[in-house]
């Protein structure tokens, strides 16, 4: 019996085909139904002789398929035909209705087949999705595992290096360690999410705590916004310590944040860096921040000014 309801279960949701005989049954079935509500009909409209059928029509189609569904459509209209409950017999007009029915019945059983070919087409599309994800899953967690394990091999070449330097380990090792805590925070982001202000610590801890300021509410940034945000925090500090703020003894770095209804604005402030003189052109990490807001119906602008660079972020902030 649980064999039986498994097969109808995933017959009727598409997935597998039914059995001939489950088939059989379940259009049988459908059909003593539709007689039984034409007879009921004929005791109010004795000249209904098909429109009952279109019903057992649609469910044994949607349950095993066009050739199901062609067989019931054909066996309803030989019951209109044939079976009467009234005095009423088959003649021209009782014809011509047996023809309107079977078109639309013909019509019918493509509209339900189309619609089960679609179907199964998104469940297709839904396990290669699932399937692509876990890969990815996969490959992302390898990745994070050879970046910390080179990121200690490079902690322990260091430490070997300069074991009779403490003074200038101090400083190294708490930012390798930094670097180490913002690598652990972007991974358990995915999945979870976190507060912004724990990110941009994160990030901008291995530059040093007295560099920078954040402004701004408590605020838990969903997860994929977090991971988004979190590439785009690393290449804008990146770039602050190759070329500004973070590049110069004095400069400064200045990030507020606000939050409109369901819109996140962030502002990015660099002061105190070198002029800068020239822009080149946009290379991958400005094409990451001009792209990487764009999935919640956001946007980045960035402005080379003479006191650094200003930066404005604004997006929606999904329901967690």
């Amino acid at each position: 019996m649980v064999k039986l309801i498994d097969e109808f279960r995933l017959g009727w949701r598409g997935i597998s085909q039914p059995s001939p005989l489950l088939g059989i049954g379940f259009a049988s079935g459908c059909l003593a139904l539709s007689t039984a509500a034409r007879w009921g009909l004929s005791l109010v409209r004795p000249d209904v002789f098909f429109t009952p059928y279109f019903p057992a029509v649609v469910f044994a189609t949607a349950f095993g398929g066009f050739r199901l569904g062609i067989a019931t459509a054909l066996a309803g209209g030989a019951l209109g035909m044939t079976v009467n409950f009234s005095e009423a017999t088959a003649d021209s007009a009782r014809l011509a209705l047996l023809a309107a029915y079977l078109v639309v019945c013909g019509l019918t059983i493509w509209g339900v087949e189309h619609y089960r070919a679609i179907a199964s087409q998104q469940r297709e599309i839904s396990k290669r999705l699932i399937r692509e994800e876990e890969y990815r899953k996969l490959i992302v967690g390898e990745l994070q595992h050879r970046l910390k394990n080179k990121l200690s091999t490079i902690h322990a070449v260091l430490h070997q290096v300069l074991h009779d330097r403490p003074e200038i380990w101090a400083g190294v090792d708490q930012r390798l360690r930094a670097l180490s805590r913002t690598d652990d925070l972007i991974a358990s982001v995915d999945g979870l999410g976190c507060d912004i202000k724990d990110l941009l610590v994160s990030e901008l801890g291995p530059y040093g705590h007295v560099r920078f300021n954040l402004n701004g509410n408590p605020l838990f940034l969903p997860d994929k916004l977090a991971v988004s945000l979190a590439l785009v925090f690393h290449e804008l500090a990146t770039n602050a310590g190759k070329y500004g703020a973070f590049s110069s003894p004095r400069g400064l770095l200045q990030v507020s944040w606000t939050v409109t209804g369901d819109r996140l604005i962030i502002t990015w402030d660099e002061t105190e860096g070198p002029p800068i003189e020239s822009v080149g052109a946009a290379g991958f990490g400005t094409k990451l921040l001009k792209s990487a807001l764009t999935s919640f119906d956001g946007k980045t602008e960035i402005a080379f000014l003479k006191t650094g660079v200003h930066c404005t972020m604004q997006c929606r902030i999904p329901a967690s």
